[in-house]
């Protein structure tokens, strides 16, 4: 209805999973590793879960498309069936040929015997067999039971079985009930997908604008993320159901673009009587699964799994965050020995100060590096947030009551790269979430008289570097010295901290200095790149 009105080609906020529309958060990235991961791990279970609308879908469908050659895949996406049910249509899509009923053989055991027999024939050819099973919160205990059954079958090396369950937070209370212990052992990786962060909702709106065909006003702003992030809860559906009655509202209203009342209003209508600004969802605090290796030793507090390696990203400068999807993995080759660890954040801190060429003399590492013009920035965002910073970290490690703290010097689409008194191993990112709890540390470098923070009615030196900035990426005349960003320049910040997926509140802070340094070409070390933190 509102289509020809904003100038798009088609319904920007369709909840229907056209696969135009794919937008990978760093958290369906990160679940989409832990799929991967169960490829090659030698059987068992995997578990994903999420609320509902988080996109587990999404996930999935990636990880079908992703499936190695030498791999067969079954999908079951209604497991609301008896154990013989259930046996029968792994048959089916598996393609397992079932002999004739004799006599004697009645129930599963058909099916079953029918099952052993392929997994036996097709470990022989060398193939990987994978059943996953959407919606698996409606599995009843005796199908679980059966599930768990079927990964008996294994060889001296590997179970020939591989099962993945991807369901709704039930699903992991249903898996911790003292009946079904013996399955929960068999589940060597589990991730619960969590929503979006406020930056991902600005990116995901962005996003599904751009696919439609923009080419016009932003129908809705940057300026409303905060809002839309709040009122939605960051669930992509919920943003889905709340933009698209937010564009209608604006349509009706005849107004150009979405305002705040519109979307409040638009709130109001789609989540019903809830009150969508205060409603709590299951999330957990801190984004990243729980990956749990039943085959490790618990005594190794900071075990690493095998990465599955993908062609590098590299981003120079940065735009709006559009669909990324993980390459297929090879083999692993990370290694598999718990990670090192500084035992201190100040001793992380000066190694970190050596990628920028600075040797930290003795005292506060922090207020050390203030006298090299290093200035330390400490946050809580997680591997996201540390791949639109685009720059090397200390990372806080929590695992089993130890807590640590490492330089990240290199980050790709699946692995990084830590490094503890310049030994360097590179690990998978679905191993290192769970140890990860989003906490780090950066340095970034500034003038030593610059504000840390700047506004519309400042002035002085540090505000003349930044309107210079801002001409030059705008290929304007150099503005005059000494003056406040004025409604022009102002203006411009904000564009340009939308486009960076930055807080668009026009005041200047550590993160936009980052990334005018960046796009300015200043010299320093980089995560995503090739730089000389890797030579």
């Amino acid at each position: 209805m509102y289509n020809n009105y904003f100038s798009l080609k088609q319904a920007p906020f369709s909840i229907a999973p056209d696969p135009r529309y794919l937008f990978m958060s760093e958290r369906h990235r990160e679940a989409l590793a832990h799929l991967l991961y169960g490829i090659d791990s030698g059987g068992g279970f995997v578990l994903l879960t999420g609320e509902i609308g988080a996109g587990k879908t999404t996930v999935c469908r990636c990880f079908i498309e992703q499936v190695p050659d030498n791999c067969r895949l079954a999908y079951i996406f209604n497991p609301r069936l008896t154990v013989e049910e259930l046996l029968l249509t792994v048959c089916d899509e598996f393609g397992i040929e079932l002999p004739p009923r004799g006599p004697g053989a009645t129930g599963a055991k058909v099916y079953v015997d029918a099952i052993n027999g392929y997994l036996l024939d097709a470990h022989a050819r060398g193939l990987n067999n994978v059943l996953v099973i959407d919606e698996a919160q409606n599995l009843s205990a005796d199908v679980l039971e059966q599930l768990r059954l079927l990964t008996n079958l294994e060889t001296s090396e590997r179970k020939l079985l591989q099962i993945i369950l991807i369901g709704q937070p039930e699903l992991r209370e249903m898996v911790e009930r003292p009946e079904l212990e013996q399955l929960a052992q068999r589940v060597i990786a589990r991730y619960h997908l969590g929503p979006l962060s406020e930056s991902e909702t600005g990116a995901y709106v962005a996003h599904r604008l751009a696919v439609a065909g923009v080419n016009g006003p932003i129908p809705i702003p940057s300026s409303l993320t905060t809002l839309i992030h709040r009122l939605s809860h960051g669930v992509p559906r919920r943003i889905n159901l709340l933009c698209d009655r937010g564009l209608l509202g604006a349509y009706v209203e005849n107004s150009r673009e979405v305002t705040r009342p519109i979307l409040r209003r638009a709130a109001q209508e789609v989540f019903g009587g809830e009150n969508a600004d205060v409603r709590r969802y299951r999330w957990p605090v801190i984004a990243g699964g729980v990956l749990t290796v039943v085959a490790l030793s618990a005594a190794a507090a900071w075990q690493i799994l095998p990465r599955q390696s993908s062609a590098p990203v590299t981003i120079a400068k940065v735009a709006p965050v559009t669909a990324a999807v993980a390459s297929p993995a090879p083999k692993p080759s990370a290694s598999t020995q718990k990670p090192a660890a500084h035992a201190s954040q100040d001793a992380a801190l000066r190694e970190l100060a050596a990628l920028w060429g600075e040797p930290l003399p003795a005292g506060d590492a922090c207020q050390a590096a203030l006298k090299l013009n290093l200035r330390c920035n400490k946050g809580k965002g997680g591997l996201y947030e540390l791949r639109l910073l685009d720059r090397p970290a200390i990372i806080t490690l929590h695992d089993q009551g130890k807590t640590g703290y490492a330089v990240l010097t290199h980050m790709d689409d699946t692995s990084a790269t830590l490094s503890v008194d310049g030994k360097r191993q590179t690990v998978n990112l679905a191993a290192l979430a769970p140890l990860f709890d989003g906490e780090y540390t950066t340095f970034w470098r500034v003038a030593r008289g610059f504000r840390d923070q700047v506004g519309a009615s400042d002035h002085g030196p540090d505000v003349d570097w930044i309107a210079e900035r801002l001409a030059e990426m705008n290929k304007l005349d150099a503005p005059p010295v000494d003056q406040p960003l004025g409604p022009r320049m102002q203006g411009l910040l904000r564009d340009f901290q939308s486009k960076q997926n930055l807080k668009a509140d026009g005041v200047a802070g550590p993160r936009t200095y980052m990334r005018m340094n960046q796009l300015s070409g200043v010299d320093e070390p980089r995560l995503l790149s090739l730089n000389r933190t890797d030579k």
